[in-house]
């Protein structure tokens, strides 16, 4: 079974703990507070749609999925030679996906590169360099398939998939342009019971808008100069159903 790496870092991005999470029981995926889709990059085959109220993050990815392997080659480096992304001769969505690397696990593109990734003696796998740069052409042909859309989860089609719903948190998901303070959590409960399939959601320990069970803790990325450890909890329909 494929499983890609991260396409961009995002704050709560939920890459390595994707594994431990119940395994999709079928053939669509919807991730409908995508992200940068940790869940799907573990089951990058299926058909997967992404959507995200963000028009930064479906941009991102948007262009990702479109963009040529050629295109995201020739994307600059940073030399030093440019003050911020906005001064790149680029597209806005490749300047985001740039400014996605420039910082660990931020919930915006970032323009400069923080001080952590000036600080770095090589940029590895860790910011934006030529072995990430590599990496994500190398994975494009894996998702090409994959479809965005740009909405409130509310208004997604209820067809049958693996819904693998991690909406911002309600205690600590405010730091998103589109957070929690933006949610009626009763309701999102309401639509996570009526989906139509396998429906899988995250939360954080305390979370009681569902009947939410301790799950693990992981290690998510929340950031170069935070530990990142949280204390998940999940709930599944088939769980309730039992």
């Amino acid at each position: 079974m494929t499983t890609l790496r991260p396409f961009f870092t995002y704050f709560g991005g939920k890459w390595r703990a994707a594994k431990h999470y119940p395994a999709p029981a079928h053939a669509t995926i919807i991730e409908p507070f995508a992200g940068a889709a940790g869940y799907a990059l573990r089951h990058p085959g299926r058909n997967v749609i992404l959507n995200d109220l963000d028009p930064v993050i479906a941009g991102t990815w948007d262009y990702i999925i479109r963009a040529p392997e050629s295109e995201i080659l020739a994307l600059p480096l940073y030399d030093g030679t440019w003050g911020t992304t906005d001064d790149l001769a680029l597209p806005q969505e490749a300047r985001w996906l740039i400014g996605w690397w420039l910082n660990k696990g931020a919930a915006r593109p970032c323009k400069k590169p923080s001080k952590w990734v000036r600080d770095m003696e090589t940029l590895g796998e860790n910011a934006w360099g030529e072995g990430v740069r590599a990496r994500i052409a190398s994975q494009q042909r894996h998702i090409r398939h994959w479809i965005v859309t740009n909405r409130d989860y509310s208004a997604l089609p209820n067809m049958e998939a693996t819904w693998f719903v991690d909406p911002p948190y309600a205690d600590a998901g405010r730091a998103y342009k589109h957070g929690a303070q933006g949610i009626n959590f009763p309701a999102l409960a309401d639509w996570c019971r009526s989906r139509n399939g396998q429906a899988v959601v995250c939360e954080n320990f305390g979370a009681d808008w569902l009947p939410f069970r301790e799950f693990r803790d992981i290690k998510g990325t929340a950031g170069a100069h935070r530990s990142g450890v949280s204390k998940e909890v999940i709930w599944t329909g088939e769980e309730e159903a039992a």
